[in-house]
């Protein structure tokens, strides 16, 4: 059997091997080899860039109803540049007709051609297109009243109508298209093309040398759910905003990587929505901050890991509560559930609301241990016992109880005040909505309130040596972690403005470390030394 160090010590090294081989693999993706022979001039098992004899270019979208057309029949064209010129970027929006058939829950087609000026596409054979489709079906978002009066400030989708069901999904419009061509005058060797620019390559043969002609892509990381408009069958002209910008080949690697991540996430399970948090964090920042993001994120799961692990640990050979607050115990595991299950009627991203539950299910085993609490079954019946508590946890009960006495004449006015005041001002979509947000809201606003009992206790004891000072540790990095999080990831202002409470609430947990010093050679004045490790017995001479 591994050593608890020793394990600690595996995970971390299995870890750093992880980081580093990411960091090669993104390196093998961003750097792509050259073909040796263009260095000396040779054509030999070269491919080389149309887009280096300078054509003049034709950028043309249609739209459609059928996902393959073989001639100009049944398209309508939604906008056209002449002069099109690759390193110039811009942004226009047009107005889309939208047919029946669309409107009738049905989808629509782009389809983009970059040809030679002045040709029809369908006449150019060196014309390239790409196909994307402007439609894509979710389950609208319930709409929100007030619970006592019944009042909307919207009307209920004319979809919702139709359909009669919240759960049904129904047609909505992408309001953005995103174009990207590839101008790097970049040579590929021909016997070892990347697969992932191969897909979107066309090659031609112009005399004794093989070309590839523009390699246009859709960034499809762009579309967001918050541009999505739903489709009304009354609905005739949507907008449509297409914009242009070049793109390097080491982006447009990286880029296709991305948006296969995101399509395997949705193929096990993922949403719409989970998969929209993800693109998020791509688009909306920086290729340098994404590299620190992603080594952040990386650095979280670390922590998460090991403060779970050191949690466990430290609960499983806890054999009595001497100096623990079990108010303290109770209301984390009470509030952990209704945060879950505020996540959870959010309908916020699994990135959030995974950690959030595996949270929620150790709080609960802690209550069980806390509680001393045994599970005997009669049959089918299961039949439940509590332990008894010793002098020395009878004493930290009694500071427990007297620190909780004056909690209560504070938080209980302000949590039925609050959920009061969001009845009569606020819009829910159900009873079941409004019962949970005010929990939560309470949670999140008085929540660091129920830790002062823990902190009274250490004060009366004047020792924080009972505390499982490891799983802190890590649990006050990933903190400070979720604090870069809470403006990178979409989730509730309410849990965004909680991660900040628990700087706090750590910040005072080190100040007692400090007031209070732990020597770990010295067993305290219950019996125990640090962590309940048994007094060694001294060795003989």
């Amino acid at each position: 059997m591994l050593s608890r160090s020793s394990f600690t010590s595996l995970v971390v090294g299995v870890f750093a091997v992880y980081v580093a081989h990411t960091c090669w693999v993104m390196y093998g993706i961003v750097y792509t080899r050259p073909c040796p022979a263009a260095a000396t001039g040779g054509a030999a098992g070269c491919v080389w860039p149309y887009l280096a004899r300078r054509p003049k270019l034709q950028l043309s979208v249609y739209t459609t109803t059928r996902s393959h057309i073989g001639a100009e029949n049944n398209i309508d064209l939604v906008l056209n540049v002449e002069d099109f010129d690759i390193e110039s970027k811009f942004e226009r929006t047009v107005n889309v007709s939208v047919p029946k058939k669309t409107r009738n829950n049905g989808t629509l087609y782009a389809y983009i051609f970059l040809h030679h000026a002045g040709i029809l596409p369908w006449h150019d054979g060196k014309q390239v297109h790409i196909v994307s489709p402007l439609t894509t079906y979710m389950v609208p978002k319930p709409e929100e009243i007030n619970l006592l009066t019944g009042e909307s400030d919207t009307q209920q989708i004319e979809a919702e109508k139709q359909t009669n069901a919240l759960d049904e999904p129904v047609s909505h419009w992408r309001s953005r298209l995103t174009l990207n061509v590839m101008v790097e005058d970049f040579v590929f060797d021909g016997s070892s093309l990347p697969a992932d620019v191969h897909r979107y390559m066309k090659m031609v043969q112009l005399g004794k040398t093989l070309h590839y002609l523009p390699i246009l892509f859709i960034d499809q990381l762009s579309n967001r759910v918050k541009d999505l408009m739903v489709i009304n069958r009354s609905t005739t002209e949507l907008p449509l905003t297409v914009s242009y910008d070049k793109i390097s080949l080491g982006k447009l690697r990286f880029w296709i990587h991305m948006q296969d991540a995101v399509y395997s996430l949705q193929q096990f399970g993922f949403s719409e929505k989970d998969a929209d948090e993800v693109k998020g964090i791509f688009v909306d920042t920086n290729l340098y901050f994404l590299a620190l993001t992603f080594f952040v994120a990386a650095f979280h799961l670390l922590f998460d890991f090991l403060a779970f692990k050191n949690d466990i640990s430290f609960w499983k050979k806890k054999r009595n509560m001497i100096g623990m607050s079990t108010k303290a115990v109770l209301w984390r595991c009470f509030s952990t559930v209704v945060i879950f299950l505020f996540l959870l009627d959010e309908q916020t991203s699994l990135l959030v609301l995974i950690p959030a539950g595996i949270g929620a299910v150790i709080e609960l085993w802690k209550v069980k241990k806390a509680l001393k609490m045994t599970i005997k079954w009669q049959g089918i019946r299961p039949k439940i016992q509590f332990g008894t508590y010793n002098d020395s946890e009878k004493k930290t009960e009694e500071y427990d109880a007297q620190a909780m006495k004056y909690l209560s004449y504070l938080l209980y006015p302000l949590c039925i005040g609050g959920a009061a005041y969001s009845l009569l001002n606020v819009k829910y979509k159900s009873w079941y909505s409004w019962l949970i947000n005010s929990f939560v809201n309470g949670v999140y606003a008085f929540g660091f309130l129920f830790m002062l009992p823990q902190l009274f206790v250490n004060y009366k004891m004047k020792s924080v040596a009972h505390l499982p000072w490891k799983a802190f540790t890590y649990k006050a990095f990933n903190t400070f972690i979720d604090d870069i999080f809470a403006f990178i990831i979409t989730m509730p202002t309410s849990h965004r403005l909680a991660c900040f409470r628990d700087d706090v609430v750590f910040l005072v947990y080190l100040y007692q470390r400090w007031l209070y010093p732990v020597d770990k050679s010295r067993v305290n004045e219950y019996g125990e030394s640090y962590e309940e490790k048994p007094k060694k017995k001294a060795h003989r001479e």
